[in-house]
């Protein structure tokens, strides 16, 4: 929810034009065409990664009750991430200044860089204990789509779908940037010693699927301590290893219904579950439908 913080009577308290775009993106926009200062504030938690665009005017970002302010000019980016605690909005906006932001999960934002199901975060020894920023300048056919987002007068039941257009054109633009990204995964992975051998558990686990090997015995195989495996594959990843690996099971099995060479028993059986009903509650916890009905659904 919206909070609205700031004593200053001078400025006034105002909440962003806010619209849901897909499962984990956020956008949100706002114009201020006053000649008053406005403060607009959002709770956001650490599984966020926040891009900001400064369309018009300026603005500043306020951490720590003030403490800290960070500035964002006119035609400028800044991308915001703190792996280690939330990060929320609290945005002092000059007057005749225009803000669009896009707020997207970690989840979802790896999985527009992968064909895999797998989940990326901000990851090196320089920032995976601070908060990491990065500004940048927008470009014209970045300006084009913010403008577009931020003057949008197009029918309001569309709204939601004109926007998850554009905020995905909008990234697309802004990693359009990086001429020696690698377009095979993130590109803010990093390749240290740590990342390699979690990237070797997560491979371990998805082979041995049927019969994966416990937290600590895969600790051990990979030589990262019990700690440093469960903290660094929810960092890595977005999510613990079993719970990684109840996911990739359900789309591998989604996977081989479609295919429509086993019964639900066999593909129950191949993603390692010894008893059809659980596979078929783990199916329906993660799908909302049974495999039986899947199958028929596909007609």
């Amino acid at each position: 929810m919206n909070q609205e913080i700031n004593n200053d009577k001078s400025i006034a308290k105002s909440t962003f034009n806010e619209t849901t775009v897909d499962d984990g993106v956020l956008v949100l926009t706002y114009k201020n065409d006053n000649s008053q200062m406005q403060s607009l504030a959002k709770e956001i938690d650490s599984e966020y990664i926040q891009f900001h665009f400064c369309v018009k005017g300026s603005s500043q970002f306020v951490f720590n009750e003030g403490r800290y302010r960070l500035s964002i000019l006119e035609e400028n980016s800044l991308l915001l991430y703190n792996p280690q605690r939330d990060l929320p909005i609290h945005l002092e906006l000059n007057p005749h200044s225009w803000m669009v932001s896009v707020l997207i999960s970690i989840k979802k934002f790896h999985g527009l860089f992968s064909q895999e199901a797998d989940y990326i975060t901000f990851l090196s020894d320089d920032n995976k204990d601070k908060k990491y920023y990065k500004d940048g300048v927008i470009s014209p056919s970045m300006a084009i789509v913010l403008n577009q987002l931020i003057n949008y007068n197009l029918n309001q039941s569309i709204k939601s779908l004109y926007f998850k257009g554009k905020a995905y054109e909008l990234l697309s633009l802004y990693f359009n940037r990086s001429e020696d990204a690698d377009v095979e995964q993130c590109p803010f992975l990093v390749d240290e010693t740590n990342v390699i051998k979690i990237r070797k558990a997560k491979e371990i686990v998805i082979s041995r699927m049927a019969e994966p090997p416990g937290l600590q015995e895969l600790a051990d195989e990979i030589g990262l301590s019990l700690k440093k495996l469960k903290e660094g594959f929810k960092q890595i990843y977005g999510d613990s290893v079993f719970s990684f690996l109840l996911d990739y099971k359900m789309e591998v099995a989604r996977k081989l219904l479609e295919a429509g060479n086993d019964n639900v028993n066999e593909v129950g059986h191949k993603v390692g579950y010894s008893t059809s009903s659980h596979f078929i509650a783990a199916f329906k916890k993660k799908y909302g439908t049974t495999p039986k009905k899947y199958v028929m659904s596909l007609g």
